[in-house]
């Protein structure tokens, strides 16, 4: 370890930045303004950088135009030197490191570790929580790129968490008086229900259950126990929400269909219980009364229960039924969105929904129906000015064709399936709305979405498409 890692308390210090010429001076003016420190510029350029004279416009930093002079480190707690290469300066970061290191006050030199005695890391800040991460100065743009990575894993509402907590640290104290004890508490919180609650903003119903488990940590009621109707995304793992990933990683058991790819799985805990309902035309591993029973046993039993759906748990995916059974049975139940099939197969396959020119509205149909085929508006359907994304329609792609056409959509109206989309192997077949069905059977025995209007004319494969040069033709 080249560094030794430290948090310091600047709040109310005076501390001193020499540069202004580049944003690098303001960006680091920001955060030691963001920490509380009383900031001094001082400015050897003659054009100095237009936010630190915001900045010193609204009296957050103490701007001086001027060179600098040895006698503005004296009485300063940190100082950082951001005057680099850029021509135009009286000095330069060698003249300031050295006064800084000869009277004893640490210095941080931008881009020039040798010069420093402390670096600056990348920040990750969620209120009262903060991560820095830090390559000794080797390698600064890796350590933004392992901080983006983190920011996507913490949720925004980190802080709030740990204020939470705090808030109960006394009482924890007082109930769980063996260090051993107070440890396996806090984990169980940090890892449960109740902080997951205050994460998605119900903290009435945390700090509840917070009181029952400090004062009669053997009576914790089954009642921790909760569903969480998840979409995983048309496919692709990187379409996942950050929210998805977390409750994966926290899931004591996930049920999870067959349209949910095993690189989404990949991501639950090791020891997560899996348990497969997915449905297939003709086969159902369970039926759907079957599922809404094995949700609320497993609810029942106290276990974290993560519903893991293809696409949008609300869209085609039975999501309102298995919520309203939850409910009906006094299951603590929350849906977590997801990106659907026709947003993500659209945006990877180049077609956009809407677009002016030929798509004023998106609507988004079922192939199926409860019993058989669904009763749909026809007539409002083949309106040219719109497109149409059809879930499920692989079977009835024939007879959807049909329907469009004689309710006055014109055969020529472009077309596509998409087949596994978003994903590596994924597939699309472009032609005319004629067609469909014969599209459809070119990418037999995989997910499929057919789209259809004339935003079709804008996929990636529509221009290089033999059929497709026809029908525009």
């Amino acid at each position: 370890m080249d560094h030794l890692p430290v948090f310091l308390d600047i709040k109310g210090q005076q501390v001193l930045v020499v540069g202004g010429g580049c944003g690098a001076a303001a960006r680091k003016a920001r955060l030691l303004v963001k920490a509380g420190a009383c900031v001094t510029v001082v400015c050897p350029y003659s054009t100095p950088d237009s936010e630190l004279l915001s900045m010193a416009a609204g009296g957050a930093v103490e701007l001086h135009l001027r060179a600098f002079v040895p006698d503005d480190v004296k009485g300063r707690a940190v100082v950082i030197s951001a005057i680099g290469s850029v021509q135009g300066a009286e000095c330069d970061d060698v003249v300031v490191s050295n006064v800084a290191k000869n009277v004893g006050v640490p210095v941080n030199v931008v881009d020039g570790p040798g010069l420093s005695t402390f670096i600056m890391p990348a920040i990750v800040e969620r209120d009262a929580v903060t991560v820095a991460i830090s390559s000794g100065g080797t390698a600064p743009v890796l350590a933004r790129s392992l901080r983006a990575k983190i920011e996507r894993m913490l949720p925004a509402n980190l802080g709030r968490l740990a204020r939470f907590a705090d808030s109960f640290r006394a009482a924890v104290q007082a109930t769980h008086r063996e260090p051993v004890a107070r440890r396996r508490f806090w984990e169980r919180f940090f890892d449960g229900p109740v902080a997951e609650a205050v994460l998605n903003g119900d903290e009435r119903w945390a700090r509840e259950r917070m009181l029952e488990a400090v004062n009669r940590p053997q009576e914790i009621q089954s009642s921790d126990g909760i569903v969480y109707l998840v979409g995983a995304g048309p496919g692709d793992s990187d379409l996942l929400t950050m929210r998805a990933l977390r409750l994966l990683e926290q899931a004591d058991v996930i049920v999870h269909d067959r349209l949910v790819a095993p690189e989404v799985l990949d991501y639950a805990r090791r020891d997560a219980e899996r348990v497969y309902v997915g449905k297939a035309k003709g086969a159902h591993a369970r039926t759907q009364d079957q599922i809404n029973a094995l949700l609320v046993e497993l609810a029942a039993s106290g276990q974290r229960v993560v519903r893991l759906k293809g696409g949008d748990p609300f869209v085609f995916g039975r999501g309102g039924e298995e919520r309203e059974y939850l409910i009906r049975h006094g299951m603590r139940v929350e849906v977590v969105p997801g990106i659907t099939a026709a947003s993500g197969c659209a945006a990877a396959t180049g077609i956009p929904l809407t677009h002016r020119e030929c798509a004023q509205s998106a609507v988004l149909v079922t192939g199926h129906g409860k019993d058989g085929e669904p009763d749909l508006d026809w007539n409002a359907l083949a309106n040219q000015k719109q497109t149409i994304a059809v879930y499920m329609g692989a079977s009835m792609a024939g007879s959807i064709s049909q329907r469009l056409i004689r309710h006055g959509m014109d055969p020529a109206t472009p077309a596509a399936v998409i087949a596994n989309g978003t994903r590596p192997d994924q597939r699309i077949e472009t032609g005319a709305l004629h067609q469909l069905e014969t599209l459809t059977a070119r990418c037999s025995d995989a997910p499929l979405l057919l789209v259809v209007g004339d935003v079709v004319r804008h996929a990636d494969a529509w221009t290089g498409s033999q059929t497709g040069q026809a029908v525009a033709g």
